[in-house]
C-alpha cells in the first residue's frame, strides 16, 4: 500500500501527482491502486491552494509499503509535530521505503532520516536546508535521489519523476512507460538530471529571442553559428549580436554551447547511448571538445556523470 502523509498548507501537486502516477501503474499491471492519504488528524486537510484531501489517522499500519511525504507552505510546523517523526522513523525502521517531495524533505531531516545520507529539496530551500541539517549530504541539483530505502525529491513535478522511478522497481521499465506516457510526460527524466533548464536560466529567454532559442534546441547537430542565428532572427550579424547580449546576458555562441551541454547532459545520464554518438548529435562533434565541455560545466567528463546517474539509481 502507498501511504501519501499531508498536513495543513501542503502543496496539493506534491501529493496528487505520485498519487496519480502510482493509480495509473498499478492498472496498467492489472493491480486495484492500493493508495491512503494520511495526516495526524484525520478528516479533510486543506491545501495552501484551499482544495481539500480526505486523510485518515496515522494508526500504525504494516500494510504500508512505501510512504510519501508531501510538501508546501505549512512543512515547518509538521516538521516539529512529534507524532509525525516518530511515524515516520517508526515506518523506516521496519525498512519501509520512504520518500519525500519537494520541501517534504524537511520531515524526514527533522526525523534524523536524512543524516548522512544523499538528498534534495527545491533549489530555493538549498541555503537554508544546508544551514539547519548541516549532516545530510545535499545534492540540490538533482531531480532525485536514492540512498537505500530512503528517497527524496526535488521541488513538484520532480514527485512524478520520483514516483515513476518506484514504479520501474516496482513493476518494470514498460510499465513504467505507460504511466508516464498516459500521464503525457514528455520523457521521464532521471534522477542525476539538473533541476534547470538553460533556457529558463538565460534572462528573458520567453521574450524577443525566445523563439529562436527553442528553435537552437531543436537543432543543435547544425553548426548554429552566429551569422546562421542572425539569419534566422531576420537581422544583421553584427546587430544581432549585441541585442542577444543585451537581452540574455550572454553571447549567441555561449548560449548555445549551455543548451547543448543541458541537452548532452540529459541524453547521457538518461540513456547507454555511446558517447560518440551524444558528441555528434548535440553539435559537438568531437567527443573531445564534449569532455572539455563538461569539465567547465560539471568538473566531471560524461563518463563520470553517466556512471554517478547509474549508481544513483541502482543504489
Amino acid at each position: 500500500m502507498i501511504g501519501v502523509l499531508v498536513f495543513p498548507d501542503f502543496q496539493l501537486l506534491d501529493a496528487a501527482g505520485p498519487i496519480s502516477a502510482f493509480e495509473i501503474a498499478a492498472r496498467f499491471a492489472g493491480n486495484p491502486p492500493e493508495l491512503k492519504v494520511i495526516a495526524v488528524t484525520p478528516g479533510p486537510v486543506r491545501s495552501s491552494s484551499g482544495a481539500e484531501m480526505f486523510a485518515r489517522g496515522l494508526r500504525p499500519s504494516a500494510a504500508i509499503t512505501t510512504l510519501v511525504v508531501a510538501g508546501g507552505e505549512g512543512v515547518r510546523a509538521a516538521a516539529k509535530c512529534t507524532k509525525t517523526l516518530a511515524f515516520v522513523r517508526g515506518l523506516a525502521r521496519r525498512g519501509v521505503r520512504v520518500a519525500s517531495v519537494c520541501s517534504g524533505a524537511y520531515i524526514l531531516a527533522e526525523a534524523g532520516l536524512l543524516d548522512g545520507r544523499r538528498a534534495t529539496t527545491h533549489w530555493q530551500r538549498t541555503k537554508h536546508f544546508l544551514s539547519a541539517y548541516p549532516k545530510v549530504k545535499l545534492e540540490p541539483d538533482r531531480i532525485f535521489t536514492r540512498d537505500d530505502n530512503i528517497w527524496t525529491s526535488a521541488g513538484i513535478t520532480a514527485g512524478i519523476d520520483l514516483a515513476l522511478a518506484m514504479i520501474t522497481e516496482d513493476y518494470g521499465e514498460e510499465i513504467a512507460q505507460k504511466t508516464a506516457r498516459q500521464l503525457v510526460l514528455y520523457h521521464r527524466r532521471s534522477g542525476g538530471q539538473s533541476q534547470f533548464s538553460s533556457l529558463l536560466e538565460l534572462k528573458a529567454a520567453n521574450g524577443r529571442f525566445g523563439p529562436l532559442l527553442a528553435w537552437a534546441r531543436e537543432h543543435l547537430n547544425a553548426p548554429l553559428t552566429v551569422e546562421d542565428m542572425a539569419e534566422k532572427a531576420g537581422m544583421s550579424s553584427r546587430h544581432f549580436t549585441r541585442a542577444f547580449v543585451a537581452e540574455t546576458g550572454t553571447t549567441p555562441s555561449k548560449a548555445v554551447e549551455r543548451l547543448r551541454i543541458e541537452v548532452a547532459r540529459q541524453r547521457v545520464q538518461s540513456s547507454a547511448e555511446a558517447i560518440e554518438r551524444v558528441a555528434e548529435a548535440t553539435g559537438f562533434r568531437d567527443p573531445e571538445r564534449m569532455r572539455r565541455a563538461f569539465i567547465r560545466a560539471f568538473g566531471q567528463p560524461p563518463q563520470s556523470l553517466r556512471r554517478a546517474a547509474r549508481a544513483g539509481e541502482s543504489v
